[in-house]
């Protein structure tokens, strides 16, 4: 997949069919949306996806908190950047243009982001939008704006519906809701996939190895939306396997005095010394919050205890 970011100044040498959005969490819609304009490519157009670096919510969040209003802070965010590109290039896509948002692209028309962005430099064919997108100055760019332009600039547009789940239109913000109540079931069917976190595997404070139970930890990029601190049982994605395991989120308050949140995983019959690797841990179901033990005994104990229902959890999965 073409990845274009960080430039406004860009230009794709074949027509395309575009799907432009937000893509927070990439989530059944999205894909239903992504879908659409994947199928074009059989015609032979490639299939392009446009959407604002940094995401509308975050720019506009931040220069919200840098106007200093009180007790606002920036949305976090259900996919990161990285953790968007694996799933956007693993569906099929094309390119991917992360095009850079600030004060001056922000306040554009939103016909002139039409002619300009997606007409001239993206010489788009087909459109795929929800019926909610919004664009250019304002917002005011929307569905009808789109419709009532593509006979004077020769392109076709699609509608994507919205998919629904439980009565209520799927939406980042309906996972995200899912997934700060620590709901991952529901999160992973609103996403069709399971709710993950991407990283590198870091140093941590060895503990597990002295007690027999040794972990592997990531550090989440501070943007990422995570689910309250607590044990969850979980997959890890390594070196294309997938393995059965239990995670820790939060700050380790038995050993650790810091206030950092990791995430830790304790990986069943798991050996292997896999600093600086790559893991995607994905979430599947909320054990327990996250608590201050008396001590390391103690600690171990309640470690041991959902280990052994770890172990029956992921078996009534196979």
């Amino acid at each position: 997949m073409q990845i274009i970011t960080g430039t406004e100044e860009f230009q794709l040498c074949r027509e395309c069919a575009a799907a432009v959005g937000k893509f927070d969490g990439l989530h059944r819609g999205h894909r239903k949306l992504l879908q659409e304009i994947i199928k074009w490519k059989e015609q032979g157009l490639i299939a392009a996806v446009f959407t604002f670096d940094p995401p509308p919510s975050v720019f506009f969040g931040l220069k919200r908190q840098n106007g200093a209003e009180s007790g606002f802070l920036p949305e976090k965010e259900l996919s990161t950047r990285e953790e968007k590109r694996r799933l956007m290039a693993a569906m099929g896509i094309d390119v991917l243009i992360e095009f850079p948002l600030h004060d001056r692209t922000a306040a554009m028309e939103p016909e002139a982001f039409i002619r300009d962005i997606l007409v001239k430099q993206m010489r788009t064919k087909v459109i795929a939008a929800g019926p909610d997108v919004s664009f250019g100055r304002e917002g005011r760019g929307n569905c009808e704006l789109l419709e009532r332009m593509q006979g004077e600039y020769d392109y076709r547009l699609s509608i994507i519906d919205k998919i629904r789940e439980n009565g209520r239109e799927i939406s980042s913000t309906y996972i995200r809701e899912a997934v700060e109540q620590g709901d991952m079931e529901l999160a992973g069917r609103l996403l069709g996939t399971p709710y993950s976190i991407l990283g590198r595997v870091v140093h941590g404070r060895k503990l597990g190895r002295t007690i027999g139970m040794p972990t592997v930890n990531l550090m989440p990029e501070p943007v990422k939306q995570l689910p309250p601190n607590g044990v969850y049982y979980s997959t890890v994605e390594w070196n294309q396997k997938i393995l059965n395991g239990i995670t820790n989120i939060g700050c380790k308050p038995t050993v650790n005095e810091g206030d950092r949140i990791g995430v830790e995983t304790y990986l069943y019959d798991f050996e292997e010394s896999i600093y600086g690797e790559e893991l995607k841990v994905s979430l599947l179901h909320y054990k327990r919050p996250e608590r201050r033990f008396a001590g390391v005994e103690e600690l171990k104990a309640q470690m041991q205890k959902d280990i052994a229902e770890g172990y029956e959890y992921h078996k009534k999965l196979v």
